[in-house]
C-alpha cells in the first residue's frame, strides 16, 4: 500500500512540481492550497506525511502546523516546511510548531526525496516502536494480572489446604484405644517420610481413606493435591487412561488431551482405593510407574517424570490372592513399603464413645448446631452392644441420622437404627451399615401407601421413604430425592420443633 503525502502550498506551480518529484517514487499524492483544507484532508486522510508551506494566505504555516499538532488524530504525521526563509529564528520558530525538518525553496529534488524518504521511515520506525511499546504494556498488564490471579489462586489453595489438613488430619482419626494410638503413631511417623509408598489394610468401612488423607495432609505434600481413585470402579477398557492420561486421537472418543490420575496427583498423594482389585495387565503398568518414577499417556511416545506418593488400600487377603496369581508380589512389596492395618470396630467398642461424640461434633457443626447434644447412658450403651458389621462408617451414618431425628436433644435409644444382622466374616462388610427389618429398601418392601395431600406431610413421608431406601445414609438419600443434604437437615429439625 503507497505511502500517503500531503502538499500544503498556495502556488499551484509548487504542488506541481513537488508532486513531479514524488508520485514517480511510488507516493500517493494530495493537495490542498488553504488552512481549512489542509486540516480537513489531513483529519479523512491521515498521510503519512505532510509538507507544508510557510507562507500561507489567512492562517500561515506556523498556526497551520500548531492546530495539526493540537488534535489528537493528526498530531503525530510528521511536518516538513517548505520554506525561501533561511534565517534562524524561522527555522526555530517553526521546530518550536512541532516540524521535524525543512526543505528549501528553490526545490532541488533530490533534497525533497532523501528528506522525505528519511522521515518517512522515521516515521514507520517510530509507529513501529509506538506498537510495540503498546503490545508489551498489554503484556505486562496481562501477565501482571495473571500473577495476581495466581497468588490469590495459592492464597486459596494454601487457606484450602489448611481446611482440608483440619478436616482431615490426624485430629480426624479418634480413638484412645492401643489398635488407634498404634494407626496415630503409624501416620505421624509417615509424615517425616514423603517419598515412601504405603499400603492400608483392614475391612470396608475401617476409615482407610480417611488414614490415607490424613497421611497426606500432614506431610510436605500437603499443599498439593490428593487425588482419590477406587480401582474396582474403573472400567477395564478406560483404566490406563485414567492412571496415565491421553493425548488427543490416540483411540474413539478421545477428542482432546487429558491428565491421568498420576500428572493430576504431582507433587502430592495418589491414593488407590481397593487395589487388590487391579487387574493383572494394569497391575504391570502400575509397578513399572513405581519403578521409573514416569508415566505415557496413551497414544503419546514421549514419557513424562512425575513425583507422586502412592497410597494403596484393600481390604481383600492379597497374600491369598498373590499365591493364587491374581496379584502380583513385586507389585506388592513396592506399594507395602510401610504397611497400616485398620481395625474393625468390634475389636475395640472402647472407643465407640469417643467416636460417636464426635461425629455427634462434626455433623452439628454442618447442621449449624451452636452445641453438639451429648449422647445419653441408655443410647451409648446401645451402640457398645451392637457389633457393627459396617464398622465405623456404619456408626458415622446412625450418628449422622440420630442427629436428625434427635433436632438437637440429646441422642435417645430410639433415635438410634440399628442393624440386626451379626457381623460377618473378616474381610466383608455391609457398605452401609447392615439393612434391619425396619428399614427394608423401598424397592423390596410391599407396595407403598400413597402420599398425602399436605404438602409438608408427603415431604416428610419423601424423606422417611429415602432414608429407608439409602439404609439410612443421608448422602445418599438427599442424591435419591435430587436434593442438598442441608435440606434434610432442616426438614428434620422442623419436623422435631413441631413435636
Amino acid at each position: 500500500m503507497p505511502e500517503k503525502i500531503l502538499i500544503v502550498d498556495d502556488t499551484p506551480v509548487n504542488i506541481r512540481v513537488l508532486t513531479e518529484t514524488l508520485e514517480p517514487h511510488g507516493y500517493e499524492i494530495f493537495a490542498a492550497s488553504n488552512a481549512d483544507l489542509c486540516l480537513k484532508l489531513a483529519g479523512r486522510v491521515q498521510p503519512n506525511l505532510i509538507l507544508l508551506d510557510v507562507v500561507m494566505p489567512g492562517r500561515d504555516g506556523f498556526e497551520i502546523c500548531s492546530q495539526l499538532k493540537g488534535e489528537e488524530e493528526t498530531r503525530d504525521i510528521p511536518v516538513l516546511f517548505v520554506t525561501a526563509k533561511q534565517d534562524t529564528e524561522s527555522i526555530l520558530r517553526g521546530f518550536r510548531t512541532g516540524a521535524v525538518d525543512y526543505i528549501s525553496k528553490p526545490f532541488r529534488a533530490e533534497e525533497v526525496l532523501i528528506r522525505v524518504e528519511t522521515h518517512l521511515k522515521i516515521n514507520r520506525l517510530q509507529r513501529e516502536l509506538t506498537e510495540r511499546n503498546r503490545q508489551l504494556e498489554t503484556e505486562i498488564t496481562r501477565r501482571e494480572s495473571a500473577e495476581a490471579a495466581r497468588r490469590a489462586a495459592s492464597e486459596r489453595l494454601a487457606a484450602l489446604s489448611t481446611e482440608q489438613a483440619q478436616r482431615w488430619g490426624i485430629s480426624g482419626i479418634v480413638g484412645e484405644s492401643p489398635r488407634m494410638r498404634k494407626i496415630q503413631s503409624d501416620i505421624q511417623r509417615l509424615h517425616q517420610f514423603p517419598g515412601i509408598h504405603v499400603l492400608i489394610t483392614g475391612e470396608s468401612g475401617t476409615g482407610k481413606e480417611l488414614v490415607a488423607r490424613a497421611i497426606h495432609y500432614g506431610s510436605p505434600r500437603s499443599q498439593a493435591p490428593f487425588v482419590a481413585v477406587n480401582c474396582a470402579a474403573i472400567p477395564a477398557d478406560l483404566a490406563e487412561s485414567t492412571l496415565f492420561g491421553h493425548i488427543r486421537g490416540s483411540f474413539t472418543g478421545a477428542t482432546a488431551d487429558r491428565k491421568g490420575c498420576f500428572e493430576q496427583a504431582d507433587s502430592g498423594t495418589l491414593f488407590l482405593d481397593e487395589v487388590g482389585d487391579m487387574e493383572p495387565g494394569l497391575q504391570a503398568k502400575l509397578l513399572r510407574v513405581l519403578e521409573d518414577g514416569e508415566i505415557t499417556p496413551i497414544g503419546s511416545t514421549r514419557s513424562r517424570r512425575v513425583d507422586v506418593r502412592v497410597v494403596a488400600a484393600t481390604n481383600a487377603d492379597l497374600a491369598g490372592r498373590i499365591s493364587a496369581g491374581g496379584f502380583r508380589s513385586d507389585l506388592y512389596y513396592r506399594l507395602a513399603r510401610y504397611t497400616v492395618e485398620t481395625s474393625p470396630l468390634r475389636d475395640h467398642p472402647q472407643d465407640i464413645p469417643l467416636l460417636a461424640q464426635h461425629f455427634l461434633t462434626l455433623f452439628a457443626s454442618e447442621m449449624g448446631m451452636h452445641n453438639p447434644p451429648r449422647l445419653t447412658a441408655e443410647a451409648g450403651e446401645c451402640l457398645e452392644r451392637h457389633p457393627f458389621p459396617g464398622n465405623v462408617r456404619e456408626l458415622r451414618n446412625i450418628i449422622e441420622r440420630a442427629l436428625i431425628e434427635s433436632g438437637g436433644e440429646p441422642i435417645q435409644a430410639r433415635h438410634l437404627h440399628l442393624a440386626s444382622d451379626a457381623p460377618p466374616a473378616p474381610g466383608h462388610a455391609l457398605s452401609q451399615g447392615g439393612i434391619s427389618a425396619d428399614r427394608r429398601p423401598v424397592s423390596a418392601s410391599r407396595e407403598l401407601p400413597p402420599l398425602p395431600l399436605n404438602l409438608r406431610a408427603a415431604e416428610e413421608e419423601l424423606i422417611q421413604r429415602a432414608l429407608r431406601e439409602a439404609d439410612g445414609n443421608i448422602s445418599e438419600a438427599a442424591r435419591l430425592l435430587g436434593v442438598n443434604r442441608s435440606r434434610i437437615y432442616r426438614r428434620g429439625a422442623e419436623i422435631q420443633q413441631q413435636g
